[in-house]
């Protein structure tokens, strides 16, 4: 099985295209892709919970 693909950051940002603040006020209310804190203190997203992220925003809230 492949592993995840890991992106940092600065990666998500651009992709979304939003910036820092924007994205934790976002993830301050629960909205933003999960994010996993690494050992050294880093950030970053997995792939798939990026794509999931995505996809559930085309999704229509009922």
């Amino acid at each position: 099985m492949a592993r995840d693909e890991k992106l940092k950051l600065r990666e998500v940002l651009e992709e979304i295209d939003m910036s820092r603040a924007a994205f934790y006020r976002m993830r301050a209310r629960g909205k933003a892709p999960k994010l996993v804190k690494l050992p050294n203190g880093h950030i970053r997203v997995r792939r798939s919970d990026l794509d999931a992220w995505w996809r559930d925003l085309d999704s229509p809230a009922y």
